[in-house]
């Protein structure tokens, strides 16, 4: 049986290690399942969120592996856009105020046809309200700063700041706050969560 590695595909959005600091990639369009809510992590609409996302996430990857092709993959981590209408919302911890967009990156062989059968059967087994708010999205963020947080989500002050630092001296910030979660955090010690924190910028016309 054939596996895929879809981290391996897209080495400039998921390839990156302490040692790398921040850097600047091209990040490629990439086709997400996604699905909007607001206020604070953990919440109500958030556990419904992250819960619709794995559930057909993974049937999704089970019907590619039973279908023709008879290809296996991993599930890709959850992944998160963070932003808020007031940003001082972030700095005076408003979090009800904070606005999401929750997703999970789709392998080209899961295709949307093949998705959209899945929500309806997923939906139609478990009954997941949420499922009727996911959507299939390709998000375009291009050149953006990126570093590796390590550590507990409360204490990823310094590591922002370092990243928007860095965007500073070669352009300006534009769009939302992307984090990608890599540890599962059920499991893993919080001292060693490790999470991608990007920020799409504009770089500084050469000179």
């Amino acid at each position: 049986m054939a596996k895929i590695d879809v981290k391996k595909q897209f080495p400039a959005a998921y390839k990156i290690t302490p040692r790398d600091g921040v850097v600047v990639r091209d990040i490629p369009p990439l086709r997400f399942l996604m699905i909007d809510g607001e206020g604070p992590p953990g919440n109500d609409a958030y556990t419904a969120a992250v819960e619709a996302l794995f559930s057909v996430s993974y049937a999704t990857k089970f019907a590619v592996k039973k279908g023709p092709s008879g290809v296996d993959y991993g599930v890709m981590p959850l992944e998160g856009l963070w932003w808020a209408d007031d940003h001082d919302a972030y700095l005076t911890d408003r979090r009800d105020e904070w606005k999401w967009t929750l997703m999970i990156l789709q392998p080209d062989i899961a295709t949307d046809e093949l998705l959209r059968d899945t929500m309806q059967s997923v939906q139609a087994k478990k009954g997941l309200t949420a499922i009727d708010h996911l959507r299939i999205e390709t998000l375009e963020e291009g050149c953006c700063g990126q570093v590796l947080h390590i550590g507990p989500f409360t204490e990823e002050g310094p590591t922002v700041e370092r990243l928007h630092a860095v965007i500073a001296e070669r352009g300006t910030l534009r769009g939302k706050h992307h984090e990608v979660y890599l540890s599962d955090v059920r499991r893993a010690d919080p001292a060693r969560w490790r999470t991608i924190i990007r920020q799409p910028m504009t770089a500084a016309p050469a000179v």
